[in-house]
């Protein structure tokens, strides 16, 4: 297990990740929500315990957004109110102790990882190109 730091763009929010070795990784996801939120064809993304996230600064000034997913559950966003930047989700349909982590705002994460998977393929754009083993919606639990 490694530790990974974070932080938002406008630095009011700051985090530290603990990751496993197979957690040490992109999940590029393509579904449309994802879209909208970054502006982006895709997030970079790693599903982890919650407990695996502490927040060491500005955690009582996260914003939270919630949304329903194609489960039809919740799903929270966590984001920086000043600089909206997010730094996880919580869908419920996972459960209470499993978050999405966005591990492009882990300062060596968004260096050194690699895409290890790619989820939500049947929203892809048709030019981009595979970089990971493509799920057309989660892979399968």
């Amino acid at each position: 297990m490694s530790s990974y730091k974070g932080h938002c763009h406008c630095g009011n929010t700051e985090w530290e990740a603990k990751l496993e070795a197979d957690q040490q990784g992109h999940i590029l996801c393509h579904c449309d929500t994802c879209k909208s939120l970054s502006g982006s064809t895709f997030t970079l993304n790693q599903i982890i315990p919650k407990a695996a996230l502490n927040i060491t600064k500005g955690e009582s000034d996260l914003g939270k957004y919630t949304y329903y997913g194609e489960s039809g559950k919740g799903v929270h966003c966590y984001f920086c109110k000043n600089c909206t930047s997010h730094v996880y989700h919580h869908q419920e349909v996972m459960g209470p102790d499993t978050i999405v982590l966005r591990t492009g705002l882990l300062t060596e994460g968004i260096k050194n990882f690699e895409p290890k998977a790619e989820i939500f393929g049947k929203a892809k754009l048709p030019w981009e190109k595979e970089v990971a083993t493509t799920f057309e919606t989660l892979p399968p639990s």
